[in-house]
C-alpha cells in the first residue's frame, strides 16, 4: 500500500471517529471498562499464580528415620530416596539440629527442652523436596513404603486445599477474562456496525465505480484500532500507578510479609503491553466483523 493512500485512509479513520462522535465516545468507553476491569484480574491472577508457585516452593516432605536405623541403612535410604525420579532435593538434618531448631524457635520458652540434650528423643530426618510442587503427594507415599522410615509428614490437607484452591483460582480467572473479551468485542462491533449502517450508501457507490474490499475496509479498521488505543490509555495509567501504590504500601506496612508481588517493573509494563495488544485486538475484530456483509454488493 502506497504511503498517501494509508495516509487517506487514517484521515478517514480519525473523520469516522468525530462523525459520529457520541458512538465512538460510547465504544471507548465499553472498551475503558472492559480492559480495566480485564487489567484488575489480570493482576490478581498473575499475583496469585506468582503468590502460589512461592508457597509451592516451600512445600517439602519430611521423612523421620527409624531411632534404630545404622548409618549404613540411612545413607542406602538416601539413596532409595534421591532415585526416585521426581526428587530435587535432599537434605539430612541430624536429630541435635531438629533440637536445636525447636528450642530456637520457641524462643525463651524453649530453654525447658535444653535438657533433652542428653537424651534426644528426636528422630533423624530427610527434608525432601520433588520437582514439581504437584508430586509431593505421590513422593510422599512412596516414601512411606520404604525400609527404616518411621513416618512421612507433608501437610497432606493443607497441599491438597493449596492445589486446589490455586487450579480454581487460575480456571475463574480466565474464564472472567475471556468473558470480558467476549463483551467488549461484541459492543464495539455493534457500535461499529451503527456507523457503517449510516455509510451504507456510500459504501455501495464505492463498490459500483471500483473501489476493493480493502480500500473500503482500511478505514473502518483503523478506526477500530484508534477506539481500542484510546480506551486502553486509562486502564493502563490506572493498573501501572494502582499496583505501584499497592506494591509499595505493602513493602511499607508489612516488611516481614512471608510472600512477595510480583516486582513492579517489568510486571506494569507486560501487563501495559497485554492491555493495549487487546485494545487493538478488539477494535480491529469489531471492525471487520462488522464490515464484512456490507462488501457484498
Amino acid at each position: 500500500m502506497k504511503i498517501k493512500t494509508f495516509g487517506r485512509h487514517g484521515k478517514e479513520g480519525f473523520k469516522n471517529l468525530t462523525r459520529n462522535s457520541w458512538m465512538s465516545v460510547a465504544s471507548i468507553s465499553a472498551v475503558t471498562v472492559t480492559l480495566l476491569l480485564v487489567g484488575v484480574f489480570a493482576t490478581i491472577l498473575l499475583n496469585l499464580n506468582f503468590i502460589g508457585a512461592q508457597i509451592e516452593e516451600d512445600v517439602e516432605v519430611r521423612v523421620f528415620i527409624d531411632l534404630t536405623a545404622s548409618e549404613q541403612e540411612q545413607e542406602q535410604l538416601r539413596q532409595e530416596i534421591e532415585d526416585i525420579s521426581q526428587i530435587s532435593s535432599v537434605e539430612f538434618q541430624s536429630k541435635e539440629e531438629g533440637l536445636n531448631e525447636l528450642i530456637n524457635s520457641l524462643g525463651n520458652e524453649g530453654e525447658v527442652f535444653e535438657s533433652l540434650r542428653e537424651e534426644n528423643p528426636l528422630n533423624d530426618v530427610f527434608i525432601v523436596q520433588t520437582e514439581e510442587p504437584e508430586d509431593t503427594i505421590e513422593v510422599a507415599e512412596t516414601i512411606q513404603g520404604l525400609q527404616t522410615v518411621e513416618k512421612v509428614e507433608y501437610a497432606k490437607e493443607t497441599v491438597e486445599r493449596l492445589f486446589n484452591v490455586m487450579d480454581i483460582a487460575r480456571n475463574v480467572g480466565l474464564a472472567i477474562i475471556a468473558g470480558l473479551l467476549f463483551t467488549a468485542m461484541f459492543l464495539i462491533a455493534n457500535t461499529i456496525r451503527i456507523t457503517i449502517v449510516a455509510r451504507k450508501r456510500e459504501i455501495e457507490i464505492m463498490k459500483m465505480v471500483g473501489a476493493t474490499n480493502w480500500f473500503i475496509r482500511w478505514p473502518f479498521l483503523i478506526e477500530g484500532v484508534l477506539i481500542g488505543i484510546l480506551g486502553a490509555v486509562i486502564p493502563i495509567a490506572l493498573v501501572v500507578l494502582g499496583y505501584n501504590f499497592l506494591f509499595t504500601e505493602i513493602q511499607t506496612r508489612f516488611p516481614t510479609l512471608f510472600i512477595d508481588l510480583l516486582p513492579v517493573y517489568p510486571f506494569v509494563l507486560e501487563v501495559s503491553g497485554i492491555l493495549l495488544l487487546m485494545g487493538i485486538t478488539i477494535g480491529l475484530w469489531g471492525s471487520f466483523t462488522s464490515i464484512r456483509k456490507y462488501l457484498k454488493v
